[in-house]
């Protein structure tokens, strides 16, 4: 059985400032990997590369068995055409720290618009679809409101609907809940949690450790475009062995 995240040699740089430096990490189907670290690490970097909003230097990324972004064309690695990378990434489920909701769309249009413009469903399976994802989210009485009605978790909460609306293989969160005020920090991280439970495949990127501890089964830490340390909440949050792990947790905890 496939991995359902495998990143191998992921290197990038922007001119002379190198943000991954050989990054390797396995997610297996089920997992939620939590990646940690401090601010200019790298973390949103790779997160984007796992789904090619950033293209890598050298390296590969591959989403259940599958190469993302790349083919192999004789011994090298060929990009794909944008309208190809954009079919693959329907099998990856994104929510950015600021929502990145259309506010032209009502919160249900919102979820279904995926679905439609992959033609994974005729409109009336979509809004079905939409309106059970809205429903497990807590928010299916406000599928007719817009996103300036909604409050900041709400509106992230509908963001992880409509990530949720392709079906993907994984979701990948970067800091879900960076962009909230702190009283609504719960409401998502409430969300995040049930999906764990369900056995979703997630990858997160935050600084609510205490929520790391309680549902990763893996904890990255990552610093200076490198892992420096990884495996369970228990070995990493708990008993870190690299002195920037220490000295990090330190700091936040």
């Amino acid at each position: 059985m496939s991995s359902a995240l495998e990143v191998r040699n992921a290197t990038k740089s922007y001119g002379s400032h190198q943000v991954l430096d050989g990054v390797d990490l396995t997610v297996e189907p089920g997992q939620t990997a939590v990646v940690i670290g401090p601010s200019g690490s790298g973390k949103s970097t790779l997160l984007r590369a796992v789904n090619q909003l950033e293209r890598l230097d050298t390296g590969y990324v591959r989403v259940g068995g599958e190469l993302i972004g790349v083919r192999i064309h004789g011994h090298r690695l060929k990009q794909l055409s944008d309208r190809e990378a954009l079919k693959q990434r329907a099998k990856i489920g994104f929510v950015f720290q600021s929502f990145n909701l259309f506010p032209h769309l009502t919160i249900l249009d919102n979820v279904i618009e995926g679905p439609l413009a992959h033609r994974q469903a005729t409109k009336e399976e979509a809004r079905e679809r939409g309106e059970r994802l809205l429903e497990r989210v807590g928010l299916l009485d406000k599928a007719q409101s817009y996103p300036r009605q909604l409050s900041g978790g709400q509106q992230q909460r509908a963001a992880i609907a409509r990530a949720l609306a392709l079906e993907p293989e994984l979701i990948v969160f970067d800091e879900p809940t960076s962009a909230l005020d702190p009283e609504l920090v719960g409401e998502v991280l409430g969300v995040v949690r049930d999906l764990a439970r369900s056995g979703t495949t997630l990858v997160i990127v935050t600084h609510e450790i205490g929520f790391a501890r309680e549902i990763a089964d893996k904890v990255v830490f990552l610093d200076a475009g490198r892992i420096i340390e990884q495996g369970t909440a228990a070995e990493v949050l708990d008993n870190p062995q690299h002195r920037r792990t220490k000295e990090f947790l330190s700091k936040v905890l």
